[in-house]
């Protein structure tokens, strides 16, 4: 498995060779806990640490914006155009970059990004194991109980969900199950050309940048899934296709922005989420120091 430090020497390797050299430099103990290299037209590049943004000694430049862009798509923009106009590309080896520019309006719906302004390439890291313990407490008499996964933003629910969405795959200490992955913003599996570069599981059926709502029923009526994940539920539409798909006597596994379960029912759409009674788990992640801990609580 690669370490933290190599994960972030290839995510380094995206950016252009001026940018990527600078980067390469950082000391070690920050690569190995990086989250994010940040990239601002006529602004400093910037390496994200847990503690916040660290500049380096080099102002980023527009055309290295494009360079960017064209090396995270292998200079074939073209193929990348569905997810480039949501905001993003996925490249090989699990990383994802986020992108900001002048929206290429049409008919009320964004088709591209020109002009590039700035961009984020996102480290993910997979920590297996991190789900197990949490996984036996998703079970009662063998029976999986729907589950929420809550933190504030950052707090590594897209993590634990990956981990979670491999176990349950795999049935590794758990009941096997066939899982439908709702992708939504590519972070999950990291699909690149139709293939995960993240560990999701051997009987995993990924759904890629397909709004939820929408890809709910889809994969319902395609793949015969005993379960469903979602990453965050911002949406009624989100919540009433999972409702639905409970009905019909499908799993469901997702996460969202909250800190508690009674943070959640401060806030209209994630109390009428609570009220539908679908979910009756719910897994906290509290951050310990530099650590995290997984409490799971019945929300029936």
């Amino acid at each position: 498995m690669e370490t933290n430090t190599e994960r972030f020497d290839r995510a380094a390797a995206i950016l252009p060779v001026r940018l990527r050299r600078l980067a390469l430099a950082v000391p070690e103990e920050d690569r190995a806990k990086a989250e994010e290299i940040r990239l601002r037209a006529g602004r400093k590049l910037t390496v994200l640490l847990p503690e916040g943004e660290k500049e380096l000694e080099a102002t980023v430049e527009i055309q290295e914006l494009e360079t960017l862009c064209d090396l995270a798509t292998d200079f074939s923009r073209y193929a990348a155009a569905e997810t480039l106009r949501r905001g993003y590309i996925s490249v090989a080896g699990g990383f994802r970059v986020g992108l900001c520019g002048t929206a290429v309006m049409k008919d009320g719906t964004n088709t591209n990004l020109k002009d590039l302004s700035s961009a984020a390439i996102r480290i993910g890291r997979e920590q297996k194991g991190i789900g197990m313990e949490v996984a036996a407490g998703l079970f009662q008499e063998g029976r999986y109980q729907n589950a929420l996964l809550l933190s504030p933003p950052g707090g590594g629910k897209t993590t634990l969900l990956r981990d979670l969405v491999r176990i349950l795959s795999d049935g590794l200490g758990v009941p096997r199950m066939r899982v439908a992955l709702i992708d939504e913003r590519g972070e999950v599996a990291v699909m690149h050309r139709g293939e995960a570069q993240m560990d999701v599981g051997a009987r995993t059926d990924v759904l890629d940048a397909c709004p939820k709502a929408l890809g709910i029923p889809m994969v319902l009526r395609a793949m015969n899934p005993q379960l469903i994940a979602v990453d965050e539920i911002t949406a009624r539409e989100d919540i009433r296709s999972m409702t639905m798909a409970a009905g019909c006597g499908v799993g469901l596994l997702a996460t969202i922005h909250g800190g508690t379960v009674e943070e959640l029912r401060e806030k209209p759409l994630y109390r009428e989420l609570l009220e539908t009674k679908v979910f009756s788990r719910a897994v906290c992640i509290r951050r310990e120091g530099t650590a995290r801990r997984y409490d799971v609580e019945d929300l029936l």
